[in-house]
């Protein structure tokens, strides 16, 4: 190992946290690493890449595939080494303080800091508990949605209680001849203005589970749904059926380190620092008291979870990057720009 070899921070994950944390930490001058166990950054987020995100502040309503583009374009501005298809498996620290973390690739990577982004992890979708399933998934039971218009005129049942089975109601509702949602409690866990524009907008059949699938051939043309206290079965016809039951996280070997962590996350402090000097975490993969889980709270966790790291290594730093119109960082840049 030469000292070419060790980064200031490498960030272990690249979704909306990693990818900004990679362009902040590029306005703090820090050399930067960016390693995903997937061959293409954006994370989680890849999973709904037709899902319009209106909560980021000062964007217009956006395609989520088209948000990730715009982030992976903005981190890559002060050109940070981006590795992809590692997943990291082992830690240890030298006596140097320098990190060594080990990909299950074999490949080693050598950083000062660590920047833990992994957001939900490796994820498996939970699919529908129902005999015969798994002979629609090719046609009419849909798990993730890359195309609103194969919704167009048709009936759509959608199963499930959280944000994106909301969000995909919302989202289908204009398009669509008519949309169920059959939820199995009567409560839903997703955010109260998109639950509401829902209940005035989409049929909502609550508190009812699909118990039996009827189709022709590898196509779905009616469910069953039972009455999750009563039994009462109903039957509905349809067209097309998503079933959001979200996913099952897996971490690999990042909790085998030794850091602290509780239900949902790791635990940080106020300035993003973990159990572990030196080792730092930002976006979904955390949680704290006062913890946002929206993108913009990622963005957030990334700007606190840098400024620590580069004070980790020198105290004497200033607390935060200068901002962006009165950087040095920028000056050449801007000049590019405004000369087109």
């Amino acid at each position: 190992m030469s000292t070419d070899d060790i980064y200031e921070v490498t960030i272990v994950g690249g979704g909306p946290a990693g990818m900004y944390a990679a362009f902040y930490s590029g306005m703090r001058a820090m050399r930067t690493k960016l390693i995903d166990a997937k061959e293409e950054l954006g994370g989680f987020m890849r999973t709904y890449p037709e899902k319009l995100v209106w909560d980021v502040g000062g964007v217009d309503p956006i395609r989520c595939e088209v948000l990730i583009d715009k982030l992976e374009k903005q981190a890559k501005t002060f050109d940070p080494t981006i590795v992809l298809g590692q997943e990291i498996a082992h830690m240890e620290r030298g006596e140097d303080g320098v990190f060594t973390i080990t990909a299950k690739t074999g490949e080693r990577h050598y950083t000062r800091t660590i920047l833990l982004c992994a957001g939900r992890g490796m994820t498996q979708v939970q699919k529908l508990d129902v005999e015969g399933a798994s002979r629609y998934e090719l046609t009419n039971l849909h798990y993730v949605v890359t195309d609103l218009s194969r919704f167009k005129d048709k009936v759509v049942l959608i199963s499930g209680g959280g944000d994106s089975a909301v969000d995909w109601a919302n989202e289908i509702t204009p398009l669509a001849k008519e949309v169920i949602v059959v939820h199995r409690r009567d409560q839903f866990t997703a955010h109260e203005q998109p639950v509401a524009q829902m209940r005035a907008s989409a049929r909502v059949i609550t508190p009812y589970h699909i118990s039996r699938l009827y189709g022709s051939g590898d196509r779905l043309d009616s469910v069953a749904l039972e009455h999750s206290e009563t039994g009462e079965i109903q039957r509905i016809e349809v067209d097309e059926v998503i079933v959001s039951h979200g996913f099952d996280r897996d971490f690999g070997e990042l909790l085998k380190w030794g850091l602290k962590k509780e239900d949902y996350g790791l635990t940080v402090d106020p300035k993003m620092r973990t159990s572990i000097p030196g080792i730092f975490g930002a976006g979904d993969f955390i949680t704290y008291g006062s913890k946002v889980r929206l993108i913009a709270g990622a963005f957030n966790d990334a700007v606190l979870a840098v400024n620590s790291a580069k004070l980790y290594m020198e105290p004497t730093a200033s607390d935060m990057a200068g901002v962006s119109s009165h950087n040095a960082r920028f000056f050449e840049k801007n000049k590019a720009i405004l000369s087109e």
